[in-house]
């Protein structure tokens, strides 16, 4: 048997350099992908989130479209926007839901020991949002594309759009994120969610023109976010925003992420 010279055992057992600690992208990146796998193992989750859209724009250009704005065909071309929006609001109810499932199940308590971006698990729940909402998006527009509606703006209008939409769901994401952490069981997250959201939505402009309302409906309509969110979308969407339609648009969401971040993450590491 050979021995090892004291020359190449010094060699083989020679301090390694200590791996380069991950980024936070790097982290977040990590935790988006597992949002990604989510999808390609239980494709089911995106029945609720695809078939709900679809029958609301449906149901309310055929059933509601003439009666409201003359012709289906006119009333798409006004509603459209507004069910991206809505579908972005709902949806990011389930980055709640998401998150209370996981925390009954222990894998919070796993990835808090691990020494990661401490809001790296959450980042991965936007990805998985930002998903949703795109493909719910994207379906809702080729339905609306097939019935009849155009986009007067053309594709970089579209565009502009989805990613107003995207910033739109990133920051209402954040209210059912804290939300999760809150309330223990998923379906209570739910009830919550939507017991919040539903006044914002039809409170708003996204179905009908808010000048056929009550003066003090109205005067709750004209700053709702999600009206204002609706008025950036059509203005994208045909071609016709301004940078006053955008802000405004912009702004509870920019907020929401400023105030809930930090809260997240104590509640976090407060749980």
């Amino acid at each position: 048997m050979s021995e090892t010279s004291p020359e190449a055992l010094s060699q083989i057992l020679r301090p390694v350099a200590r791996p380069k600690e991950p980024s936070a992208f790097s982290n977040a990146l990590v935790f988006g992908w597992r949002a990604v796998l989510k999808f390609k193992h239980v494709p089911e989750q995106l029945f609720d989130i695809v078939m709900t859209p679809i029958m609301f724009t449906l149901l309310f250009t055929f059933v509601f479209g003439g009666a409201l704005a003359g012709s289906t065909g006119d009333y798409l071309q006004f509603f459209l926007p507004g069910i991206l929006v809505q579908t972005v609001v709902f949806n990011a109810v389930y980055s709640g839901m998401g998150l209370s499932t996981d925390l009954s199940k222990g894998l919070f308590d796993r990835f808090r020991s691990l020494p990661i971006w401490s809001l790296a698990p959450f980042a991965g729940l936007m990805v998985g949002d930002i998903l949703r909402h795109l493909i719910a998006g994207g379906i809702i527009l080729a339905i609306g594309l097939i019935l009849g509606y155009r986009p007067e703006a053309g594709i970089f209008g579209v565009v502009a759009a989805f990613a107003l939409l995207i910033a739109i769901g990133f920051g209402m994401g954040w209210v059912f994120i804290v939300l999760g952490l809150l309330v223990r069981t998923p379906m209570t997250v739910m009830t919550f969610g939507f017991t919040f959201l539903f006044p914002l939505v039809f409170a708003s402009n996204i179905m009908v023109d808010p000048g056929t309302m009550p003066g003090w409906l109205r005067a709750f309509v004209d700053v709702n976010p999600v009206s204002l969110m609706t008025t950036a979308m059509r203005g994208l969407m045909s071609g016709n925003s301004d940078a006053t339609q955008i802000a405004l648009a912009l702004a509870a969401p920019v907020a929401l992420t400023v105030l809930l971040a930090p809260v997240t993450l104590w509640l976090y590491r407060r749980r």
